[in-house]
């Protein structure tokens, strides 16, 4: 049996082994809630483990989903062209192109895309979030000016801000990078300023660095969810301190790491767990 298969049924068996405890405190619930003598404070203990249990699952469940997503994503054609002065001046994969080519893959293995749209005074926020059927979601926002290129009116202006955002939220979000992308100007908005393109350049940066890591960062979320801070780690361990601290950005701003994992990896435990794997690795 080869490692990938190895790794497909432990998941398998992990996953096999959360669901039996997740449905044993379910058992032990039912049976409290018939009984009139039965401690509430222990009651609302039992709740909030089985409520643990079921985010830790969903968790785990979408980081499996998630790693079979990405050998599946097609790679999508970039149709747009921009033109000046009749002349092709770069081609652009087109939101509805990107859409349609993944929207079945993400059925399949059960996740669905969602946008909120904020508006201020001179920008615009477009958050993605990307929930899957076991019920964990991830998002990543994108804040940009609004384009006041050209001679576009107020709606113009928020309309091409949307488009840019969706579509890049959407590419960071499955880690999707396409070459030579601007918005078309016939359909919604030229050229983004300067500090428009730079804060969609960091964002596809950091989507291709997530792209290149994806398998350990699935590895270290998985861990994690597990609350098994050894092995996440010793995964951790396999991505270089440079670009670590690149991947080190905060989930409001489009970082791959959610609050709560964060929060674990600067704990004592994830701490000592890595200094136990440095000082096994330095033998």
């Amino acid at each position: 049996m080869n490692d990938l298969a190895v790794r497909e049924d432990n998941h398998q068996l992990a996953d096999t082994g959360q669901q039996q405890t997740g449905n044993a405190i379910i058992s032990v619930i039912e049976r409290a809630a018939t009984n009139p003598d039965v401690d509430i404070n222990k009651m609302e203990r039992l709740l909030d483990m089985q409520e643990r249990i079921m985010e830790r699952n969903a968790k785990s469940a979408f980081s499996a989903a998630m790693a079979q997503l990405q050998g599946e994503l097609p790679t999508i054609s970039e149709k747009g062209e921009i033109k000046v002065n009749g002349q092709v001046r770069s081609k652009y994969a087109r939101f509805e192109d990107i859409n349609e080519a993944v929207r079945p893959v993400m059925q399949k293995f059960g996740f669905a895309i969602s946008f909120r749209v904020k508006t201020g005074d001179s920008h615009i926020c477009v958050t993605g979030v990307l929930v899957h059927r076991e019920g964990h979601s991830e998002e990543t926002t994108i804040d940009l000016p609004a384009d006041i290129t050209g001679s576009k009116n107020t709606v113009q202006s928020v309309g091409s801000s949307v488009s840019y955002g969706k579509r890049y939220v959407l590419q960071a979000l499955l880690n999707i990078t396409t070459s030579g992308e601007d918005d078309d100007g016939n359909a919604g908005g030229a050229y983004p300023n300067d500090k428009a393109q730079a804060e969609i350049n960091a964002h596809l940066n950091y989507a291709a660095l997530v792209r290149d890591h994806f398998p350990t960062i699935a590895a270290i979320k998985s861990a994690l969810a597990d609350e098994d801070f050894s092995s996440a780690a010793e995964a951790m361990s396999e991505i270089s301190k440079v670009e670590q601290e690149r991947l080190w950005k905060a989930p409001s701003k489009g970082g791959i790491f959610t609050t709560e994992e964060r929060k674990q990896m600067k704990s004592d435990e994830f701490g000592a767990a890595m200094r136990e794997f440095l000082d096994r690795e330095a033998e």
